[in-house]
């Protein structure tokens, strides 16, 4: 039996990303389009995911996921973490936030990073789970290709062979990436809870 999540993202390339990854034994909704803009001001990626999908799921009164994502730089203390979309300011787009950080890593010897995703999914009743995802790498010194979104370029996961994720192909990527182990556990979560849900 399908199970409908409706998807809080309103990030166009997130949302292509997400349907690409999920099963068909999941339906994944569209963020409505009269709901407003979400707050993501908690500290961590599991709080803004849960505040995510707990509007969209009061909006709704359907079973909603939402998913944050943060690069972690070790030579940056963790930065920029939790305010990846908002690093070069709270106006800035993925040009500035990935321009920023090759600023700030100029000169830096120790270039270790991981991409962290959780995923949360809410009940309209306000019952929630959550999956994480971590997938580690480098950061480039320079941007390297021009596919996938956010970080994409400046990242070279361990997993890979020197290519940054900008440089795979969707597939290549979602194999190894931080959101794509996320979401591949959503399936057993959906099939855990639609079976405590019956009984």
């Amino acid at each position: 039996m399908a199970v409908r999540l409706v998807c809080a993202s309103a990030n166009a390339h997130k949302v292509e990303e997400i349907a690409r990854l999920m099963p068909t034994s999941i339906i994944l909704v569209p963020r409505p389009d009269d709901l407003g803009d979400i707050d993501e001001d908690a500290p961590t990626l599991e709080g803004n995911a849960i505040v995510k999908a707990n509007a969209v799921a009061i909006h709704t009164s359907e079973w909603a996921v939402a998913d944050d994502t943060g690069l972690e730089v070790e030579a940056l203390n963790g930065d920029p973490g939790v305010r990846s979309a908002r690093f070069a300011g709270e106006e800035a787009d993925d040009v500035k936030n990935r321009s920023l950080l090759l600023v700030r890593m100029q000169g830096a010897t120790q270039r270790g990073a991981k991409f962290r995703t959780v995923v949360a999914v809410m009940s309209p009743a306000g019952d929630f789970y959550l999956v994480s995802g971590i997938c580690e790498g480098v950061i480039a010194e320079t941007e390297r290709g021009s596919s996938g979104f956010g970080y994409d370029s400046v990242f070279i996961p361990n997993e890979g062979d020197g290519r940054t994720f900008a440089e795979m192909t969707a597939q290549e990527k979602d194999a190894i990436s931080h959101r794509g182990r996320a979401i591949r556990q959503l399936p057993d979560l959906m099939a855990r809870i639609v079976g405590t849900l019956n009984n």
